[in-house]
């Protein structure tokens, strides 16, 4: 793990066990809402160990990390940059997560050539939340979270999982998503984030401005953020000329760890062939 001082605040990165090493291609992965840095886990580390540094970041105001949650996703596209400045990576790529592949997105459309490649895991354009949704994270965020963590997934023990043969996926959900929402007692961090997903409105114009190939990670049973959702993004950066790849998983919106393997590889393959 690694502390880095990010806006002047605490940030806290999981690296895979690994060291940075100046010599070695950097990639960040950015988790979605009510997540953190674990959700990586298998990805992160297997990377780490064949010749990338990892920044697996927890955001701020979530978990390990201080600092005021962000209210949208440019400015946790800012403190992106300002993450790689503090850990002195002139280069990364970069991998998001649902909210986070918005995050990354923005990210690679501000920062241009300084991120290598990009990965959009379980993304949508427009990233709707059904009013219902917004109201319950905010009210009765007990209900929100089964209702998210019932919609986001296509099994319950997929074999093999992230963690182990025959982990309960939905209880996992559930117990991360309690500790996400307790680590910060000052922020509904659960209404903030989809707030976020839902107020964002520059995906077309970013997918069009970013400089690195870019690849697309979906789950065909994904009901939180369907395939056809991103379809208009996958469009718009072909016709703008850009170097775009697909990987369709069989699962739903946690493909890290309903596929962990397949994520890994789509990663890893993508990672390797530019």
């Amino acid at each position: 793990m690694m502390e880095l001082t990010v806006n002047g605040h605490k940030t806290y990165c999981y690296t895979g066990g690994k060291p940075l090493a100046a010599a070695q291609p950097t990639v960040v992965f950015i988790h979605g809402v009510l997540n953190d840095h674990s959700v990586w886990i298998l990805q992160s580390r297997y990377l780490a160990h064949h010749g990338w540094n990892v920044l697996a970041v927890d955001l701020p105001g979530h978990c390990r990390s201080a600092g005021e949650a962000p209210s949208s996703v440019e400015e946790a596209a800012d403190f992106i940059a300002a993450l790689l400045d503090a850990a002195g990576v002139p280069h990364a790529a970069l991998v998001g997560h649902s909210w986070g592949a918005l995050i990354a997105l923005e990210a690679a459309a501000r920062l241009k050539d300084r991120v290598s490649h990009l990965a959009l895991v379980g993304i949508a354009f427009p990233m709707k939340v059904s009013p219902a949704l917004l109201d319950a994270s905010l009210n009765e965020p007990m209900k929100a979270l089964t209702m998210i963590n019932v919609f986001s997934r296509s099994t319950l023990a997929p074999p093999p999982s992230a963690l182990g043969a025959g982990t309960w996926v939905y209880g996992l959900g559930m117990a991360l998503g309690r500790r996400v929402l307790a680590s910060n007692p000052d922020i509904n961090v659960f209404h903030r984030g989809f707030k976020a997903c839902d107020s964002y409105a520059n995906g077309e114009t970013a997918i069009q401005a970013i400089t690195c190939p870019v690849l697309f990670v979906l789950g065909v049973q994904d009901q939180m953020t369907p395939p056809k959702a991103a379809q208009g993004l996958i469009t718009t950066a072909r016709n703008a000329g850009k170097s775009v790849q697909v990987a369709s998983l069989p699962v739903g919106h946690h493909q890290m760890t309903e596929a962990p393997d397949g994520t890994l590889f789509a990663l890893r393959d993508f990672l390797k062939s530019h």
